[in-house]
């Protein structure tokens, strides 16, 4: 990847001077202009093998890494393309536009996102960033301006998706994506409110309804006692009741939970998905209970502080490997789990069963609304905050014993 224009070159270089402590070279876009030259961060790292390989590798991850590189030369070329058109180029100008994400289309919007989500290792948002720039780029092309966005044009893009058989929840996720890349636009300037299609009395997003997929407690005490001879139902079912154990934790958060995270008989984690979007780190808090402590010693690593609990991660992944490997362990969970549920007549079981079974046993053994938020690591602190500041560890160890009461 290479771009010139009136002197001005954009190229795609891997830093060999200065390795990182993994041994990977950082990948970054080297601008060069009168003989001076800066260098901006692509958020990804090669050995020298993947350097060698990524422009015509076949290989799923490097290819999905190839195109993250790609997107964020994309941005630097497209803003001192547009900086050398307008004959005002200069560094501290570039600087300025890759800092505030400057520009007249939703395409490079995105696509700053994406490098930015990169950079910061959330790969699974960038993830989704990329999917829903794909969706728009099939509807309105590669190059969407900021000023055809009106409500309107929400409408059909809505109405596309249900053409491309979208459910409503997926429809509200593409949306509410654009919403957020709209957000940060009117804020840098870039759109007066004049131009904001989404609110009250313009466009408002529907919510999904969702299916309703909790378990009653008999049902998950059949699925606790379910064995079929199979070492591998028995290792994903066990997966899967630490799951609902576990406050209904994520499998995002379950893979990097590490033994120095129990404490006094607790484990003490911090949900991944709100850990850069609450001003204060809010830490939840999970009794051991005895099946927990039977799970984690059938299917654990050593017990040592820095180890995972459980053996799905190293510690020397990527941020994409780590993703990769999580993928694959929650399809291969569910995959199992709907085979139990099959033998034990009971309709769709999955790793999102286990946090809302977990948050529906709760509820119906009358615990507070605002405990089980928090339990869930859920946002909603209007409701959290004032209760969740006097409760006590004999709370979170009644409802621990009454998780297990199957």
């Amino acid at each position: 990847m290479q771009y010139s224009k009136d002197g001005i070159t954009v190229a795609v270089v891997l830093d060999k001077y200065k390795p990182k402590r993994n041994g990977l070279y950082p990948v970054r876009i080297r601008v060069t202009y009168r003989r001076q030259r800066q260098y901006y961060p692509t958020g990804k790292d090669l050995t020298l093998e993947q350097w060698e390989r990524i422009p015509l590798t076949r290989n799923r991850d490097l290819k999905t890494i190839r195109e993250s590189i790609a997107n964020s030369f994309d941005i630097v070329r497209q803003n001192v393309d547009e900086l050398a058109t307008l004959a005002g180029f200069s560094f501290e100008a570039l600087n300025t536009r890759l800092k505030s994400g400057a520009t007249d289309t939703i395409n490079t919007a995105f696509r700053a996102k994406i490098a930015d989500l990169n950079e910061q290792n959330r790969v699974g948002n960038a993830i989704v960033y990329n999917n829903v720039l794909k969706g728009l780029e099939r509807f309105a092309g590669d190059k969407i301006r900021f000023d055809v966005v009106t409500v309107e044009w929400v409408k059909k893009y809505e109405k596309f998706l249900h053409s491309e058989d979208k459910t409503t929840s997926t429809i509200g996720i593409h949306l509410r994506t654009l919403r957020t890349i709209l957000n940060e636009a009117r804020r840098s300037g870039i759109i007066k409110e004049s131009q904001y299609p989404f609110g009250r009395g313009r466009y408002e997003i529907q919510a999904g309804e969702g299916r309703k997929l909790a378990l009653t407690l008999d049902q998950i005490g059949k699925i606790a006692r379910y064995e079929d001879g199979s070492d591998a139902t028995a290792k994903y079912r066990d997966y899967w009741m630490f799951l609902y154990l576990c406050n209904g934790i994520n499998m995002a958060d379950c893979v990097k939970l590490k033994y120095g995270d129990i404490v006094n008989g607790e484990l003490c984690f911090v949900r991944q998905k709100t850990e850069r979007t609450t001003r204060t780190r809010k830490e939840i808090h999970v009794i051991v209970s005895e099946p927990m402590q039977k799970i984690i010693d059938r299917r654990g690593n050593v017990p040592e502080p820095d180890n995972y609990i459980f053996p799905v991660l190293t510690g020397n992944e990527t941020a994409l490997e780590q993703k990769r490997k999580t993928q694959y362990l929650t399809r291969a969970i569910n995959k199992r789990m709907t085979m139990i549920g099959k033998a034990l007549g009971i309709d769709h079981i999955s790793t999102y069963t286990a946090r809302h079974s977990f948050a529906t046993v709760l509820k119906r053994s009358g615990a507070n609304i605002a405990y089980i938020s928090e339990s869930l690591g859920h946002q909603d602190l209007k409701t959290t905050e004032n209760y969740l500041a006097s409760f006590e560890r004999e709370e979170r160890e009644k409802n621990a014993e009454l998780l297990t009461k199957f």
